[in-house]
């Protein structure tokens, strides 16, 4: 915690307005906590070696579920957001690229120290679950690093993107989420935008067939309008999923068939864990209509916004969501928090849990939508019958 306590102290005393030259990121020196979440593998078999208790295997969920939820709460917001002056700069400085680069090979190392453990391990299978669930915490996260990534017009950048997706063999949402999802984000059109009063258990096999659907098509489109056939090598849907079939076939083949059904558990964990941040960012909100019946730009208004300072750290600032999508090519270290966006009450770890809860996020979450709204049923993206 005393890294935390000094970057509160320095966010105390920061520049004011006019002092924008010399604003600095308090938070630039925290930024590698982020690769503590892939070393969770390692961190539970030590955990279970020295304490010689199977329930540490789950450390990586109770890391995203209990700890970081806790100490969110703990640390409060960041309010430090980066002057229009300071972002070329920020664009610039490669040191947080590293930081999001190195997430991937720690992401792969932990992936085989695992199957190596579910072999090796005297491991009940409630325990080899358990293990599942902290590596598909650290897959879940590595969507975000990808979701980072994908976002950039550098090729290293957007294969590296498809390689973080592999692990949980969702490639496709290296060409939904970028072509689909922000364009038609906090729409009815949108399988990512949750609707008011839509059950997070039922908004979940929606996303996930609605985004595979979308993305195929929009990649299919692509090719036909460059004279290429859908099934060419250069689709990237396709290449991607060959990363994964490549990835699973080679642990298979390496440890053997018991591996198999935790790989799956790991790759569902991990996509889960992406759409539920998906279920929150744009719970209920609803685009504005031009006479001509088209919807208005996307403005951080359309997202929901928060910024709690330990979630911004280990997730890349994903909850500074309503800048990004107004400017989606913006790296995560430039996202500004957007005062006038509404607001989540807590940082993502903490709204996660609540999702998962329907009742819970219903109770904090309905009125919250409704009072931004003032109560206009017609401004709400609305589940249809409800």
């Amino acid at each position: 915690m005393g890294a935390f306590t000094a970057y509160r102290r320095a966010r105390a005393i920061g520049p004011g307005e006019s002092a924008a030259a010399k604003w600095r990121d308090k938070k630039r020196y925290l930024w590698p906590l982020g690769l503590l979440v892939p070393l969770s593998p390692f961190a539970a078999w030590f955990l279970v070696e020295k304490l010689t208790l199977g329930l540490f295997w789950a450390v990586g969920a109770w890391l995203i579920v209990i700890v970081i939820p806790l100490v969110d709460l703990l640390a409060g917001e960041d309010g430090n957001s980066p002057p229009d002056e300071k972002i070329p700069e920020l664009q610039a400085d490669r040191y947080y690229r590293w930081c999001t680069y190195l997430f991937l090979p720690l992401q792969y190392i932990g992936l085989v120290f695992a199957c190596w453990c579910w072999v090796n391990s005297p491991m009940a299978s409630g325990e080899k679950f358990a293990l599942a669930m902290t590596v598909g915490v650290v897959a879940g996260v590595g969507i975000n690093a990808a979701h980072e990534m994908g976002h950039k017009s550098e090729k290293l950048e957007k294969w590296l993107a498809k390689i973080a997706l592999a692990q949980s063999f969702y490639g496709h949402f290296f060409v939904e989420h970028n072509h689909g999802h922000h364009v038609r984000v906090a729409t009815p059109e949108d399988p990512a935008s949750s609707r008011y009063r839509e059950n997070f258990w039922f908004f979940l096999p929606r996303s996930v067939i609605g985004g595979l659907r979308s993305g195929w098509q929009l990649e299919r489109a692509r090719l036909a309008r460059a004279g290429v056939s859908t099934w060419s090598y250069k689709n990237n849907i396709l290449n991607a999923w060959a990363m994964s079939v490549v990835l699973f076939g080679s642990l298979i083949a390496v440890f053997g068939w018991e591996i198999a059904p935790w790989l799956a558990v790991q790759a569902i964990a991990g996509f889960t864990f992406l759409e539920t941040a998906n279920y929150l960012e744009h719970y209920g909100l609803l685009r504005a209509k031009r006479e001509d019946g088209t919807y208005v730009r996307c403005s951080p208004e359309d997202s929901w916004n928060s910024d709690h300072v330990v979630s911004n750290l280990f997730l890349y600032q994903l909850q500074r969501h309503s800048d990004h999508h107004a400017n989606p090519r913006l790296r995560y270290q430039s996202l500004r928090s957007a005062a006038d966006a509404p607001q989540l009450p807590a940082g993502y770890a903490v709204m996660i849990v609540c999702a998962w809860v329907p009742p819970l996020w219903r109770s904090i979450m309905d009125k919250r939508l409704l009072a931004y709204y003032d109560g206009d049923m017609t401004r709400i993206n609305v589940l249809p019958g409800r």
